[in-house]
């Protein structure tokens, strides 16, 4: 019997929520926007990645690559140019809902 699908591999999908959905959750908006260095060094540890290389496209990347959501590095590297706190905040909400539903 051929084997269809990889263990913990994910539908392709979005990202939980928008770029822009701050109003959605404000309090990491907040915290992305008024203490951005340590957002990012959170989302960096919730992924087992280094503090002090910071959040940056990689990391981004290697986020939608595991839990196969839609984009492209070019995308990725076009959020962060123009809104780098947007784009981690984007990221940290999808990484708490991900935990709320146990799949992270």
């Amino acid at each position: 019997m051929p084997v269809t699908s990889q263990p913990a591999s994910y539908a392709p999908s979005e990202f939980q929520t928008g770029l822009y959905d701050c109003f959605g959750d404000c309090s990491t908006c907040c915290y992305g926007f008024f203490c951005f260095p340590c957002l990012s060094c959170s989302v960096a540890n919730a992924m087992d990645e280094c503090c002090l290389c910071g959040c940056n496209v990689a990391i981004r990347g290697v986020y939608r690559t595991k839990y196969n959501l839609q984009g492209s590095l070019c995308k990725d590297f076009f959020a962060y140019m123009f809104c780098t706190p947007c784009a981690i905040c984007q990221l940290k909400r999808d990484i708490d809902l991900r935990k709320q539903q146990r799949i992270f």
